[in-house]
């Protein structure tokens, strides 16, 4: 039986469209075809379709033509997946991107939420000082896409609604896993800046060589392989809101032209004399400690003090107890949403496991754990094997724990200030550093080495070169 929705897919190379029709079908959707801007606007009503997908590289007029042609949802595809690409299509007015070649079921996903934000009614205002508040309707997030009763993110929440209506800039810190990015959103969406899409970078993701390029553009011949003068991802957010995600992994020379974008409102691109001044809010996180980067040389101190205005901090989720279930319970239903199964739910014991489980990954992690059993459960009931949590790990680190706070008290220490889990962690690392392997120190902290090494950058505990062997 059909949805009723109707996709106008535009595509000059019919093995992709048929393809592509097909599968559309498949999942109950009417499915148009077009094979060029022209062929799209002469034969059909563009404005009649819920979503236009079409190709960015037509015979004629590229498909960003086509969102000049119609109020619809237009989603970009093209094999050219670079960010200039992305950007440029999204800043054209494109309601997504897509690179090729993509999976069906991204496909799939994502035009049934353009499709949903679509008939969506227009978002309530947010309440001001002297206004009454609206009714919120049941488990609404205070943030949206973010749950949290806990303390510490009922703080994190006022401090986002604060600091979103400012033009400040905004530090995040946090964990891996822990929903920087999505702090970053909830500043953005609820800033005045909103109307613009946000431009988000991963700072480790892009080779150093081309960061620079990446960010700021460069002109035609600026170096080797520049055949064309490209715009940067800064000047790309003119107007909006700049994510630079792990902003502690960008070469001084970039911190450079970072702070100069900060000081002066300019930018210049590589190669070029002349300067431009653009209107960009800068959203930066990190998981490490910029504050110890700054001291060994690898991060500017004028550039850490100018984007440390406001500077949020995540809780971990293991700080979270009063979050865990709440979250493991709204990520269990999106998720069999999202994969079409049926309404699960947790055992006891799976509860039982996920409140006590250090989730060193945080909320990914989590996300993970949760995916995985959905896919693998064979009943409605989802239990701990099917988490993949050991418990061993997390049951030995509980009795460790216990056992060196007992320790620490019987040899005089004060009963008043209890061992913490950082403390634990530094102490157990230093003490077994010599006589165990990464593997072996993570397997025992029930930790992963990836997490291992994570926390040995944040207490500054670097790893010691001499190779232990292995009896």
């Amino acid at each position: 039986m059909s949805n009723g929705n109707q996709i106008l897919v535009v595509e000059d190379e019919p093995i992709i469209r048929t393809a592509l029709r097909r599968l559309l079908e498949r999942h109950d959707y009417k499915v148009s075809e077009a094979e060029s801007v022209k062929d799209s606007v002469e034969r059909y009503d563009v404005d009649s379709f819920d979503v236009i997908i079409s190709d960015l590289r037509l015979p004629g007029a590229p498909g960003t033509d086509l969102i000049k042609a119609t109020s619809t949802p237009v989603l970009i595809m093209t094999s050219y997946s670079s960010l200039r690409s992305a950007v440029d299509s999204m800043k054209m007015g494109a309601v997504d991107y897509i690179a090729k070649p993509f999976e069906h079921s991204e496909i799939i996903e994502t035009v049934a939420r353009i499709i949903r934000e679509r008939k969506k009614p227009v978002a309530r205002p947010v309440a001001t000082a002297g206004s009454a508040p609206s009714q919120p309707e049941l488990n609404e997030p205070v943030i949206p896409g973010m749950i949290g009763s806990c303390q510490p993110m009922q703080e994190l929440f006022r401090r986002i609604s604060k600091v979103a209506m400012t033009d400040s800039t905004v530090l995040i810190n946090g964990e891996s896993g822990t929903g920087k990015e999505l702090v970053a959103q909830a500043i953005h969406k609820l800033s005045s800046r909103r109307h613009e899409d946000m431009i988000s970078v991963n700072c480790a993701a892009i080779p150093e060589n081309l960061i620079e390029s990446e960010l700021f553009g460069h002109e035609k011949g600026a170096f080797t392989g520049a055949t064309s003068t490209r715009t940067g991802l800064v000047e790309a957010a003119d107007g909006s809101t700049l994510f630079l995600d792990e902003i502690g992994e960008l070469p001084l020379e970039a911190q450079a032209r970072l702070l100069r974008v900060l000081q002066e409102n300019e930018i210049r691109k590589v190669g070029s004399v002349q300067s431009r001044k653009v209107d960009v809010r800068l959203v930066a996180a990190t998981h490490r400690d910029l504050k110890q980067l700054v001291n060994e040389g690898d991060f500017r101190e004028d550039l850490y003090y100018r984007i440390n205005v406001m500077t949020l901090v995540i809780p971990p989720l293991r700080e979270r107890e009063e979050d865990i279930q709440k979250l493991a319970e709204a990520i269990l239903q999106r998720t069999c949403t999202r994969l079409k199964t049926q309404r699960l739910q947790f055992s006891q014991d799976a509860r039982d496991a996920i409140q006590r489980y250090a989730w060193p990954g945080n909320v990914r992690e989590l996300e993970n754990a949760i995916e995985r059993a959905v896919v693998l459960a064979e009943s409605e009931e989802i239990t701990t094997d099917l988490l993949a949590i050991d418990s061993d790990y997390f049951d030995h680190g509980d009795v460790e724990l216990d056992s060196r706070r007992d320790s620490a008290s019987a040899a005089g220490a004060d009963s008043s200030e209890e061992l913490s889990l950082e403390d634990y962690f530094q102490r157990f690392v230093l003490e077994h550093q010599d006589s165990m392997t990464e593997t072996q120190l993570a397997k025992k902290l029930g930790i992963s080495r990836k997490c291992l090494w994570e926390r040995r950058q944040r207490f500054g505990l670097p790893r010691k070169k001499k190779q232990v062997s292995q009896a």
